[in-house]
């Protein structure tokens, strides 16, 4: 069973780590295993991020933001590897996340479709410990919510992070995470905020060094974690991230896209054994 913890704080640090860092742009909340779905592909598949040429940066309108300027910033650039094409990350003490807005309507496609790796997770992380809230690789997605499901004290510390970090502070996010220790499924708060809820999709070492597919009714988690609204995605990101335990990782990301609940995702080319 999944394991959820809850922890409530103020909303600076939030909005620095956990929420700033989006800020530019369940009935049935279980993952699926993108493998085991036939590739199909519809005309309500929603493109978020596919990639076709390296580069030193992902194309617009993917961008770098930084968490905090002193720290930095994680190496963001597309390659080509073992026959798959996407976002490299590479950390080195460092955190800053790859992002860009989203358009999706996820009433008409809840379920998001991705291609990951890394190299290795990372040995002293722990996602209910500050000091160690770091991630080989991380997908999020921030949710915009109606104002009656905020209630007056939350809608006032947005107000208070916005006015300090802008305007697209998101309401709620949703982050999708390969973990080091924790189980498979284990659904948790941010240990900064229980604004941004941690899924972990791959834990461990099994699957590291290649590249794996995934599969996640984003609409239903957001229904699930943060109450029955009208659950709007605002912004995408993806990230690696060190700069609280002080390790290097190296993750890619690729082939993100969004489908109907229906529909099987559609992964372009079968990755190199």
């Amino acid at each position: 069973m999944p394991t959820r913890e809850r922890t409530r704080t103020g909303l600076p640090r939030l909005a620095q780590r956990a929420l700033a860092g989006v800020c530019v742009l369940l009935g049935a909340h279980t993952a699926m295993a993108a493998d085991a779905i036939p590739p199909a592909r519809q005309a309500s598949t929603v493109d978020v991020g596919r990639f076709d040429t390296p580069a030193s940066a992902p194309p617009a309108p993917w961008q770098l933001v930084p968490v905090d300027k002193r720290i930095p910033p994680t190496l963001y650039s597309v390659r080509r590897w073992d026959g798959v094409t996407g976002i490299e990350a590479r950390a080195d003490r460092s955190m800053a996340l790859m992002a860009r807005p989203l358009a999706v309507d996820l009433k008409k496609t809840p379920v998001l479709c991705w291609r990951w790796r890394v190299d290795d997770v990372l040995q002293k992380a722990d996602m209910t410990q500050k000091s160690g809230d770091d991630y080989a690789a991380r997908v999020y997605v921030a949710l915009k919510l109606p104002p009656q499901a905020l209630g007056f004290g939350l809608r006032t510390k947005l107000a208070l992070a916005r006015s300090i970090y802008g305007d697209h502070v998101p309401d709620a996010a949703l982050n999708y995470v390969w973990d080091n220790r924790h189980p498979q499924g284990t659904i948790q708060a941010n240990a900064y905020t229980d604004r941004t809820q941690m899924v972990v999709m791959r834990t461990g070492r099994r699957d590291i060094g290649r590249w794996v597919n995934e599969r996640r009714d984003v609409l239903a988690d957001a229904l699930e974690l943060f109450g029955n609204f009208d659950h709007q995605a605002a912004s995408l990101a993806v990230a690696s991230d060190t700069d609280n335990t002080g390790e290097q990782a190296r993750a890619g990301f690729a082939d993100l896209h969004f489908v109907a609940r229906e529909q099987a995702c559609h992964f372009d080319a079968s990755p190199t054994p």
